[in-house]
């Protein structure tokens, strides 16, 4: 006898939606036809999803103190290789045949990280107000950590929201165009994000 029953059933350990999957599956496959060459000489030469994984973590973390710098520059560059590279690491661990929900919880975590890291700089520099980054932030964290716990249970969300890239490319708005503008969406992004963490609740509540 095993220490795993091999009967149990694997958790679904990923934080997509009932409908999120088949659009994940659809977009990586276009992502993969488009970046072919590309993944082939990452993969030849040993590069592997983790990586771009760990380098996407990084480049989203090093944001914040550029941004604190007031290197806007650099500081959106930085932002956009975080958003590029993790365009990346999916499609090339479907390509190494590799994909896995271990790869796909490092993912959300590794965002998470970035999402929490970017928000804290935003209210460091007053781009943000300390509430509506706080709100922000535990809210958008809540709905990521119940799309795990729903997904483990076989009872997913039937949609998700997650504002990560809305709030990245107002950040731009914020600076250049409309100064105060960042709060207001960041509110309404806060609003939505506290409606799927009340359903997310009353969903896990009635099935434990």
């Amino acid at each position: 006898m095993t220490n795993k029953d091999k009967s149990t059933p694997a958790l679904a350990v990923n934080c997509y939606s009932d409908g999120e999957g088949a659009f994940m599956e659809w977009s990586q496959n276009i992502r993969a036809r488009l970046l072919g060459p590309l993944l082939r000489t990452l993969g030849a030469n040993g590069v592997r999803a983790d990586h771009l994984t760990y380098l996407s973590l990084l480049c989203g973390l090093a944001f914040c103190p550029l941004f604190i710098g007031e290197s806007y520059i650099f500081a959106f560059a930085f932002l956009f290789l975080h958003v590029l590279l993790d365009g990346i690491d999916g499609p090339l661990a479907r390509h190494l045949g590799r994909a896995g929900d271990r790869g796909s919880f490092t993912d959300t975590a590794a965002d998470q990280v970035v999402v929490a890291a970017t928000t804290i700089a935003l209210i460091h520099t007053g781009h943000l107000s300390a509430w509506a980054g706080g709100c922000y932030l535990f809210l958008y964290t809540l709905v990521v950590t119940f799309a795990f716990i729903r997904n483990a249970l076989k009872t997913p969300y039937s949609w998700l929201f997650r504002p990560r890239f809305i709030v990245f490319a107002w950040m731009v708005v914020e600076l250049y165009l409309w100064s105060g503008s960042l709060n207001w969406v960041v509110w309404s992004a806060t609003a939505i994000l506290g409606l799927k963490s009340l359903t997310g609740f009353i969903a896990i509540r009635r099935r434990i």
